[in-house]
């Protein structure tokens, strides 16, 4: 260890993966994270296997030595494993005499493969001997890479087949056959040993991660530590409090379809309306369930030790959540793209639930989620990719009859631009490039941030009132009023006039930007000449 401090030392600065502090009795904990995140994922961009934290020496190299003992060094570790993401602490802390004096080096693991290490929630990074947030080019850099080694393909060596559910296994064979027709009359002479082999879930005889997953008995979860094999469903009501919950465990090729019965799936009945709509379908389209759930259990990051949540809301909404990152980058591109996806998290268990017939693997999946709801005129899948969790939210429910019924009659529409028009919708923000594409088409309306479809639609929809609704009084007319206003009263205060346009202003306007609007529309007429104010009032200026 003298030999790495040296070499240490020989550096010219500090670097982003080298830090020197003074910390003669102690160091803040919350800053020691910080330092621990942006370290850590400074390692791994510059594909090293850890990066340093030296205590008792000070930026310009002088070692003053340091009196933390092995008390706080422990405190430090706790700390680091309960607030870091995934859990993490320090591989060691090595205590070296340096001089005569004290010093603590600090090694920091390099952030896992693919996945960012957070302090409370923020990922910090370096530039040079700066500490701060961790820049969108550098988080996307982590994000996207693949682990070197795929946790779902690990034997372990302490399991055997009698750790695994005898009734999983004889569903397994059952699914795997329907999945390969031609080897069925081989199957059943097919010993469990050589299934789960053919079946490439275990590997020559010995258990993986993927069979104790899959097929494992309840009491073998443990094998999967610090992994975990749950899946919560919850049920909430309108007000978003929880009425009821249960929690499944291995296997959960058995589990899985335990879940999805648990969902209450009612039916939907539409308003009848001509011949389009069906009288009733189910809220949540089957598919839309099996793929949802499979895919969190295929894709979900078990290195983070987080569970898989399915929350059923009582108002008709669906949703599902898994640990991790969404790999392809956007659902834009899943939806846009011919061919399946190149890089899968945890491949060895994704070509075992293809083969186990639970999952495909030719990328359709979630762009056929996409169409059922459009073709039920249900709303398009709502996807969250934040706080290093994939959440997918399924609306099992019309939200307005008419809109939907005379959007979906517009069969030039791609299933592109129906997304975007989605968006819109639901006042979600697209970019300047969408505005444009959008706006040429005719499509959408208003200036940034408050879109709003266009008349075009507004007029194949029959919703022209709530067109205008959303559109407002223009400018122009705003000024008329107000002009009409002092001409009959002579003056008038702001809120005299609030009164009169806040409900004749756009919908898609908050409070305060309606008040902004008429502020500003008081403002053109003053220096068009027009009116002046008078104190707290405003009056009709005299003809020149």
């Amino acid at each position: 260890m003298i030999e790495v401090l040296n070499k240490l030392l020989s550096l010219n600065t500090e670097n982003e993966v080298v830090e020197f502090k003074e910390a003669k009795n102690q160091y803040n904990k919350d800053k020691l994270g910080r330092y621990f995140s942006a370290l850590g994922n400074e390692a791994n961009l510059k594909e090293k296997e850890h990066a340093w934290l030296l205590f008792g020496i000070k930026n310009d190299k002088t070692v003053v030595g340091t009196r933390i003992n092995d008390s706080q060094i422990n405190e430090y570790k706790a700390e680091m494993a309960n607030h870091t993401s995934p859990k993490l602490s320090f591989v060691d802390v090595h205590k070296v005499t340096y001089q005569g004096l004290d010093v603590l080096m600090l090694e920091i693991p390099a952030a896992p493969q693919g996945t960012p290490i957070s302090w409370k929630g923020h990922r910090y990074g370096r530039d040079g001997e700066s500490l701060g947030g961790l820049n969108d080019f550098e988080l996307k850099k982590i994000q996207l890479q693949i682990p070197k080694t795929d946790w779902s393909a690990q034997i372990i060596e302490q399991a055997s087949l009698k750790d695994l559910s005898t009734e999983a296994i004889k569903v397994a064979r059952k699914q795997f056959a329907e999945k390969n027709p031609k080897l069925k009359g081989e199957i059943s002479n097919w010993d469990d040993a050589k299934f789960l082999n053919k079946a490439k879930v275990c590997i020559n005889g010995k258990i993986t991660t993927t069979a104790i997953l899959l097929l494992g008995k309840p009491e073998s979860e443990h094998f999967l530590s610090p992994g975990t094999a749950k899946i919560s469903w919850i049920l909430k009501d309108r007000d978003n409090i929880e009425k009821d919950y249960e929690h499944f465990s291995c296997p959960l090729l058995l589990e899985v379809e335990n879940v999805k019965l648990k969902i209450r799936n009612l039916k939907y009945r539409y308003i009848k309306d001509g011949t389009l709509f069906p009288d009733e379908v189910d809220q949540y389209d089957p598919y839309i369930i099996r793929e949802a759930l499979n895919n969190c259990v295929a894709h979900q990051d078990y290195s983070l030790g987080g569970k898989i949540n399915v929350v059923e809301h009582e108002d008709g909404k669906l949703t599902f959540v898994n640990s991790g990152t969404f790999i392809p980058e956007s659902i834009e591109k899943v939806i846009e793209a011919d061919a399946p996806e190149t890089n899968y998290r945890n491949p060895f268990l994704a070509n075992a639930m293809v083969n186990l017939n639970m999952i495909d693997t030719i990328g359709s999946g979630i762009k056929k989620m996409f169409v059922i709801q459009k073709n039920k005129y249900f709303p398009l899948p709502d996807y969250d990719f934040s706080n290093e969790k994939i959440k997918v939210q399924i609306t099992g429910k019309v939200v307005d009859v008419n809109y939907a019924r005379k959007l979906a009659e517009l069969k030039e529409l791609s299933l592109q631009e129906i997304m975007l028009l989605d968006k819109v919708a639901k006042n979600k923000p697209i970019t300047n490039e969408d505005v444009r594409f959008l706006k040429l088409k005719k499509l959408i309306e208003g200036r940034k941030p408050n879109y709003h479809v266009s008349s075009s639609i507004a007029n194949v929809t029959g919703e022209k009132a709530d067109y205008i609704k959303q559109r407002g009084i223009d400018d122009t007319y705003c000024q008329k009023i107000i002009l009409d206003y002092l001409s009959k009263f002579n003056q008038g205060r702001k809120s005299d006039f609030e009164q009169i346009l806040l409900d004749k202003l756009p919908d898609v306007l908050d409070i305060e930007q309606k008040k902004n609007k008429v502020k500003n529309n008081l403002q053109t007429l003053r220096k068009q000449g027009k009116i002046f104010p008078d104190g707290k009032v405003w009056k009709m200026s005299k003809p020149k």
